[in-house]
């Protein structure tokens, strides 16, 4: 079985590109040499995408190996394959780790325990629901992705493909 998806390094230090590509190449267990380019957004940082292709979890695989990387803004995606819900996953160094899963008609899907905490918290006034129900989806991670994605348009982009 084989799943795709899209790795978007929206913001790094030049310094590393090198480690983020090793720790990729970790991942897929292939050599990976992404194309770096500036990144308008902000001074100084660069910014890559490449689509990928290998077995389920590679997307969770990768974004573990990336999680914590000061000053490193990140997204990546995996696209449902049959039988397993697609997922994203994305990383700010301020808001630190968003997850989520993604039904195979491109909704987050948001399961139950999570919706029923959030309602707890709310009940017992230590939360504002609308603003649970928004870290759920991700809103303060898109809200801070967001000129970092616009500014991406056109860049170039490379396939990864898995070691089988």
């Amino acid at each position: 079985m084989s799943a795709r998806g899209v790795l978007y390094v929206h913001s790094a230090q030049p310094a590393l590109c090198p480690h983020i590509e090793w720790a990729v190449a970790g991942v897929l267990g292939v050599p990976v040499d992404l194309t770096w380019t500036p990144q308008p957004a902000a001074p100084n940082v660069v910014r890559a995408q490449a689509e990928w292709e290998g077995r389920p979890g590679i997307a969770a695989a990768i974004a573990s190996s990336l999680m914590g990387w000061q000053r490193l803004r990140f997204e990546i995606t995996e696209d449902a394959s049959p039988g397993v819900d697609g997922s994203r996953h994305a990383y700010t160094p301020t808001l630190g780790a968003f997850t989520a899963t993604i039904g195979v008609n491109g909704d987050i899907m948001i399961p139950e325990d999570r919706l029923r905490a959030a309602m707890m918290l709310a009940a017992q006034g230590r939360c504002v629901l609308e603003e649970e129900l928004d870290k759920l989806l991700g809103r303060p991670w898109d809200e801070e992705l967001e000129p970092f994605r616009y500014a991406g348009d056109g860049a170039p982009v490379r396939w990864l493909h898995a070691a089988v």
